[in-house]
């Protein structure tokens, strides 16, 4: 995990280290001597390993600090700073960022085989695990991205076909389940998943053509089902105010004609041709 390295300010540790140097050359050239030469080396050797540890972090980096291998914490507070000589600093920033996938063939829940991808903003808030826990962050999160679109693209189908049963094209149910199961992927490289959402979905091409005449299919289907129904109801009323207001007094089969002639008028996708009758009404 991380935790935070020992630091201090930058300047007045250059500060101290120019006096130092100061105080070395000093002696060396003031007091000459086996002794005085002997402190002015001491100090010398001090001031250049203290130059050593020096570092500079940027706004919304983070520098992980090593002493021969060992993980001793991470500077995250921008700029100039002093920290334990002799070791070794990688740079990981914490900036937020995207991360598209390419656009992955995968079968759904119906093995259908569609084209899908997705967007991942997310950002490093562990930088002791992004640097020690995978071997390398950045092509962790790549690969464990396009993992998880893999494996939600084949949890739902591309549409439901039954009332309330979540599919694809559900984008704030399939962001979600996205954004959870990146989360928890991540958590092994100290990374957070601010956001995830599809930006393509489409059936593969070789069953593009198919699946849209179904489409279109189930649309023609519901629009008839609406006209038929609406249809119904309107015939229902001619014939309630037929007899309400006693227009004229119709049998069970001239009733059954007249709403076979309605239904076909009121149903048809084409312009209906009167018929006129010019004898008597039956």
């Amino acid at each position: 995990m991380e935790k935070r390295a020992f630091r201090l300010p930058g300047f007045l540790a250059l500060l101290l280290v120019v006096v130092l140097a100061a105080v070395a050359v000093a002696l060396g050239v003031a007091l000459p001597g086996p002794a005085t030469a002997a402190v002015a080396i001491v100090l010398g050797v001090v001031v250049v390993f203290g130059a050593t540890g020096f570092v500079v972090v940027n706004p919304n980096d983070a520098q992980v600090v090593q002493f021969f291998g060992r993980y001793v914490g991470s500077i995250r507070e921008a700029g100039f700073h002093w920290t334990w000589p002799l070791t070794g600093r990688r740079r990981i920033t914490l900036r937020v960022r995207n991360f598209e996938t390419a656009k992955l063939k995968v079968s759904d829940a119906d093995g259908n085989p569609v084209e899908i991808a997705a967007v991942v903003v997310w950002r490093v808030v562990d930088s002791a695990n992004a640097a020690f826990g995978v071997d390398d962050y950045l092509r962790y999160v790549a690969v464990q991205a396009e993992a998880a679109v893999r494996h939600m693209a084949t949890t739902y189908p591309y549409e439901a076909h039954d009332t309330g049963a979540t599919s694809l094209r559900d984008s704030a149910v399939v962001s979600e389940q996205l954004t959870a199961e990146l989360a928890e992927r991540f958590t092994l490289a100290g990374v957070e998943v601010l956001e995830s959402r599809v930006t393509h979905l489409a059936y593969a091409p070789e069953i593009a053509q198919a699946m849209l005449a179904r489409q279109q299919a189930s649309a023609i289907v519901a629009a008839r089902f609406k006209i038929v129904e609406g249809a119904v109801g309107m015939v229902s009323s001619a014939l309630e105010k037929l007899r309400e207001q006693q227009v004229v007094d119709l049998d069970e089969e001239r009733k059954a004609q007249m709403v076979a002639n309605l239904l076909v008028v009121l149903c048809g996708d084409r312009s209906v041709s009167p018929v006129v009758n010019a004898g008597t009404l039956y």
